[in-house]
């Protein structure tokens, strides 16, 4: 067989890399406000306010494309609060707040130490889903905001069993660094709220719901609007603690008023443990038969 001569494979231009490397500043155009500069290495063209949808498919293609490259078909979200504590940490502000003598400090550090049992729970089930996920096809990968609280205790029962985990953080008004737990390849970062939120729910096979306050909560309503309106594929939505969300949110009382239908509260259920949450997805997916692909169930969006 004659060689293929490598000339017939070779790229006719060169690389955006190559020359963005080889660009080499020209004193004259190399000031403020000098349009010189190559668009796609430009920050101050990038920025502005026209460029708006190109930055928008910048934040939908590169934790896409960084996913695709790592082999990333299926997930599990973990949402919940960022201010629940370690039970360590909790039981520490609790010693303190005893020390100072005040009522209400003393009542609030109380309630941190019973939620911090939630992160307990997190921790631990992010190690079962990483830990078991590694025999089947298509593994599942934990992925959280990448935050304190319950985002920490996700990512770090991974980062514990020697698993890959993912973390979508987003520039907030008050500095938020990433917990340090993520992996680091995976470790995104975004503006738009839209975009974080679509890129939770795209490779997402269950999405687990702790307690939580107001972001929290939109997360859980996006998903359960977009399965409930048929725009996203079923799949097993957990709200860990019962006592927490009913008394939160009275669910039934929309079935009663109309506003939603009684089907709909099929589309959740409630976990106390997280070796319940894994039995549930081990159930609805057979991850406990032979032969599981869960990478079929990862396609969406």
């Amino acid at each position: 067989m004659t060689p293929v001569n490598p000339e017939l494979h070779a790229r006719n231009f060169p690389t955006a890399e190559e020359e963005a490397s080889q660009a080499r500043p020209v004193a004259r155009y190399d000031g403020p406000g000098s349009a010189y500069r190559l668009a796609f290495t430009d920050t101050e063209f990038l920025l502005r306010e026209e460029l708006r949808p190109v930055r928008m498919q910048l934040e939908l293609l590169k934790p896409e494309l960084v996913q695709q490259e790592q082999g990333i078909e299926s997930t599990i979200v973990i949402f919940g609060s960022a201010r629940i504590k370690e039970p360590a940490v909790a039981a520490e502000a609790l010693k303190a707040a005893q020390a100072t003598g005040d009522a209400q400090a003393v009542a609030r550090a109380e309630t941190l130490v019973a939620m911090s049992r939630y992160y307990d729970e997190a921790r631990r089930f992010a190690q079962i889903v990483t830990s078991r996920s590694r025999q089947l096809a298509t593994p599942i990968y934990v992925v959280t905001g990448g935050g304190p609280g319950i985002m920490e205790a996700g990512n770090r029962g991974a980062h514990e069993v020697q698993g890959k985990s993912i973390g979508l953080n987003i520039v907030l008004p008050h500095e938020q660094a990433p917990n340090p737990y993520i992996t680091p390849e995976l470790c995104f970062q975004f503006h738009y709220f839209a975009l974080r939120k679509m890129h939770f729910v795209m490779r997402s096979i269950g999405l687990v719901c702790f307690p939580g306050g107001f972001g929290t909560l939109d997360e859980l309503f996006e998903t359960l609007t977009l399965i409930q309106n048929s725009k996203s594929r079923r799949r097993p939505i957990l709200l860990f603690g019962r006592a927490f969300w009913e008394r939160l949110i009275d669910f039934p009382y929309l079935v009663e008023t109309g506003m939603i239908g009684a089907q709909d509260l099929q589309l959740f259920r409630y976990v106390e443990t997280a070796e319940e949450a894994w039995e549930v997805l081990a159930a609805h997916y057979g991850f406990d038969l032979s032969n599981t692909l869960a990478g079929e169930f990862a396609e969406d969006t």
